[in-house]
């Protein structure tokens, strides 16, 4: 034993034995992170997590924690292994331990902090969602505000700083080589260097062959039975990298362009028999409001509008971030591989419910959005889609009917109740037909209500859902308002989550579940217009072709989706996209398609199977199959060559 030990001590004071330490550390405390993230979103693993399969995973993870830790630690194989040979290599060294510490600390807390994260997204963090954030101008208070519950993490990563200054391992001090021996030195260490050069480009490759290309987060999907276990399998600091100058629209050849527009077309061109009417458009686009909530009973007011409007039981979101929804919601675009406000394609040409009716109809038009102007992107996207005016906190403040930032809930917005009274008021001065669409606020994260609300909710198993109750009841009063405006009668209302949130009903944790959202249209001068719809498929991307189906309108346009109220039931469909795998996600009559962007690697009959435990993949309908590749096939081409509007 005290031979291996010795043997132990003596290979770790070398320079290729201490670089080999270090990493063997960065894989082990990566590894007690991908613990630690499973523990923390235990609920969404449990139904289907064994031990024998978590530990699969657990070696599956090493793959994808190689490229992360190479890329975070070449400088190191590179300092070490260079051939030098100087007296005394203390305050090198010393260097170096701090180097090594700081820059592996950020790579564990990127891990830490998707642990707290993953609920709300689906995913491990990408580069995209650092530059969803990178334009608040109060982030640190932001950042505060949703971390402080998750103190415990902090503790985590101080624990894991102290392991990595006190195991850093470097080579034991040595004096220059004789001049005899000094060739031997080079020689070696050169050979030692260009060993490890090699090493280290396939192990960031994630294979040596010519026929391996790098692995991407997609490649986790060949180690899990679920595409929500993907994220097990990957770690962020990879994510990160992986996401990098991505260029998220790869155009895909599937069919002749013929065959793809025969069997769908995002061009809608009305019919020559419709009689278009000039009525007001209001959208409300409520934050975190999925249907787990409405199955709970914490928004009972707008269950009470999904009655009196129609509504449908098979309803869905295109993605699972609030910068997901607003495109999908105004301008039909749903969200493929990354959210659209962060891709080249945003500089598109673009257009949407308020520019269809501002330009074509002479709509006044504008987008309300408690928040500090220009906050999350939405007042940039609200002016690309054609929207005229932009209301946030600045456009509050100034209102002297209100009490300016003495509303303000701290971190994000002005409190719910109040902007949408500003925003009822707003619309009261414009002049009819106008579109407008609100973003609510208060129920995100974190999860605060005004102090005279606070205990008058009942709980949910997380703050956000007496959150949502208090935007419920925000809702009401802009509707008790709105009611005795005389534009009431002549509008249509539109009302939907912009994404569901972390759930823990079995129905809700599904991939499906994760989309479950409200889609509402209410229209107080047709009374007919009532009731759930059990016989269609509908999705966010469907909300502007269906109110222009509902205006009469007689102008083609480029929209996603589909006409919600017009269209027979089999023929609707719904489609969104699974960043935990990068799977698309395709829904058509009673069938669930999951799709890797090459194959169908998953089928379910979703509308029986709710928990998605029988694969039926192989069995699916050919046609369903051709209608999602046709979709992405047209989206992808449109997007990379700015055909997003019809010229």
């Amino acid at each position: 034993m005290k031979s291996v030990k010795k043997l132990f001590r003596t290979f770790r004071e070398t320079t290729v034995g201490s670089a080999t330490c270090n990493l063997l550390l960065i894989y082990v405390l990566f590894t007690v992170t991908r613990i630690i993230f499973v523990c923390c979103n235990y609920a969404l693993f449990k139904d289907h997590l064994t031990a024998g399969y978590f530990l699969d995973m657990l070696v599956a993870g090493l793959r994808f924690d190689t490229t992360a830790l190479l890329y975070l630690n070449c400088w190191m194989l590179l300092c070490f292994l260079l051939p030098l040979h100087v007296k005394e290599r203390k305050g090198f060294y010393s260097v170096m331990r701090w180097l090594f510490v700081i820059v592996n600390f950020i790579g564990i807390s990127a891990n830490l902090c998707d642990c707290a994260y993953f609920p709300f997204t689906g995913r491990r963090t990408t580069w995209s969602v650092l530059q969803e954030f990178g334009g608040e101008s109060n982030i640190v208070t932001i950042l505060l505000n949703e971390a402080l519950p998750y103190w415990y993490l902090f503790v985590t990563a101080a624990a894991f700083a102290f392991i990595l200054w006190i195991g850093f391992s470097s080579p034991a001090e040595m004096t220059s080589p004789k001049k005899k021996s000094l060739w031997r030195y080079y020689i070696s260490q050169v050979v030692l260097l260009l060993a490890a050069a090699a090493l280290t480009i396939g192990g960031m490759r994630g294979g040596f062959t010519t026929a391996v290309r790098p692995i991407t987060i997609s490649n986790a999907n060949q180690y899990v039975k679920h595409a929500v276990d993907a994220s097990i399998v990957l770690n962020t600091p990879f994510c990160i990298m992986r996401t990098l100058g991505d260029k998220p629209f790869v155009e895909r050849d599937y069919m002749p362009i013929e065959e793809a527009t025969a069997i769908y077309t995002p061009v809608h061109i009305p019919a020559d028999s419709v009689q278009y009417r000039p009525m007001n458009v209001v959208v409300l686009i409520l934050e975190s409001f999925g249907k787990q909530a409405s199955a709970r009973g914490f928004m009972p007011f707008v269950d009470s509008l999904a009655v009196k409007g129609r509504s449908f039981e098979y309803s869905y979101a295109n993605g699972r971030k609030s910068i997901d929804g607003m495109p999908s919601v105004l301008s039909s675009i749903p969200s493929f591989v990354e959210p659209f406000f962060l891709t080249p394609a945003s500089l598109n040409d673009l257009s949407g419910l308020a520019g269809e009716l501002s330009k074509n109809k002479g709509y006044h038009s504008a987008f309300f959005h408690g928040a500090e102007n220009g906050s999350m992107g939405f007042q940039a996207f609200a002016c690309s889609t054609g929207f005229q005016q932009y209301y946030g906190r600045t456009e509050y403040n100034q209102d002297a009917r209100y009490h300016g930032d003495d509303d303000f809930d701290g971190t994000w917005a002005i409190w719910d109740e109040e902007f949408l009274q500003f925003y009822c008021d707003k619309m009261s001065e414009m002049q009819q037909p106008f579109i407008t669409s609100v973003f609510t606020a208060s129920s995100h994260s974190p999860f605060r209500m005004p102090d005279r609300y606070k205990g008058k909710y009942k709980e949910g198993p997380t703050p956000l859902y007496a959150c949502i109750s208090y935007s419920d009841h925000a809702v009401q009063r802009f509707f008790e308002k709105a009611s005795k405006q005389p534009w009431f009668s002549n509008t249509i209302f539109v009302i939907t989550a912009d994404h569901a949130t972390a759930a823990d009903d079995p129905e809700y944790i599904t991939d499906l579940g994760h989309y479950k959202v409200p889609v509402i249209f209410y229209v107080p001068s047709m009374p007919e217009l009532c009731g759930v719809d059990s016989t269609r498929i509908v999705s966010q991307i469907d909300i502007m072709p269906t109110v222009l189906g509902l205006l009469g309108y007689d102008k083609p346009f480029i929209a996603f989706g589909q006409d919600a109220l017009n269209s027979q039931p089999d023929a609707t469909h719904a489609i969104n996209y699974l960043p935990s795998s990068d799977y698309y996600q395709y829904l058509e009559g009673d069938w669930m398609l999951q799709f890797d962007g090459e194959k169908v690697v998953h089928a379910y009959r979703f509308k029986e199977d709710t928990l998605q435990q029988h694969d039926l993949c192989g069995k699916h309908p050919a046609q369903a199959e051709k209608r999602m590749k046709s979709i992405i096939q047209q989206y992808m081409y449109r997007m990379n060559h700015n055909e997003m509007i019809v010229k």
